[in-house]
């Protein structure tokens, strides 16, 4: 399974649900056009069944699902890759791992040249963020536009935005040079195959203007 060079990257959010529900939603982040899934979880339960499950979901719907931060679980149920943040371990020791068929994404916030030395290491893609104020992570470093358009004329991965994205400010990021969009509450805070749609419908716009430059 490859990571895509577009679309939207859903990023779960499990916190007081049931097992059955963030399958559910998933699977209606999937219908609405989710192309890649992020498993991310701070107090996992029962973090193998739930992963397990998304899995196959996400394969499913042709779409390959990472962990964040732990390459064990990556291993333990076969995700196709892993994301990992500033404290999560190497990248050539994830490779060796996992394999040389994983997908290998690094959290470089606002910082290119990590993003440069992440692709050197062996990275498939880098992520960049937060842009907005995120619910999600309210602490984490603002990170800046400029940096996107800097990333995209530097590296030849697809680049990720995250941090408070919403259909309604997207379009600024897709214009800077983000590839994907990684997005948790602005899915799952609502319904999330509608919500998803709206993304998709952001993407095709953007798309849709870029071909007529």
């Amino acid at each position: 399974m490859k990571f895509p060079h577009r679309g939207l990257y859903a990023i779960t959010q499990p916190d007081h649900k049931s097992i059955g529900q963030v399958l559910q939603d998933v699977e209606a982040a999937l219908k609405g056009g989710a192309t890649a899934i992020q498993y991310r979880d701070k107090n996992p339960l029962n973090a193998e069944q739930l992963a397990g499950q998304l899995l196959k979901i996400c394969h499913a719907y042709q779409a390959p699902l990472l962990i964040n931060d732990s390459v064990e679980l990556a291993l333990a149920i076969g995700a196709d890759g892993v994301h990992l943040g500033r404290d999560d371990g190497d990248i050539a020791e994830a490779r060796r791992q996992l394999g040389s068929n994983a997908i290998i994404g690094v959290s470089c916030y606002n910082d290119v040249e990590k993003a440069q030395s992440a692709v050197i290491a062996g990275a498939d893609y880098v992520a960049f963020g937060r842009f907005f104020t995120s619910g999600s992570k309210p602490l984490a470093a603002p990170a800046d536009i400029a940096t996107l358009q800097r990333a995209k004329q530097l590296l030849n991965v697809p680049i990720v935005a995250i941090g408070g994205i919403l259909p309604e400010n997207g379009g600024q990021l897709l214009a800077a040079g983000a590839d994907l969009l990684a997005v948790i509450g602005g899915i799952f805070d609502y319904e999330p195959e509608t919500a998803a749609r709206a993304y998709q419908a952001l993407f095709n716009s953007f798309q849709a203007e870029s071909s007529h430059v």
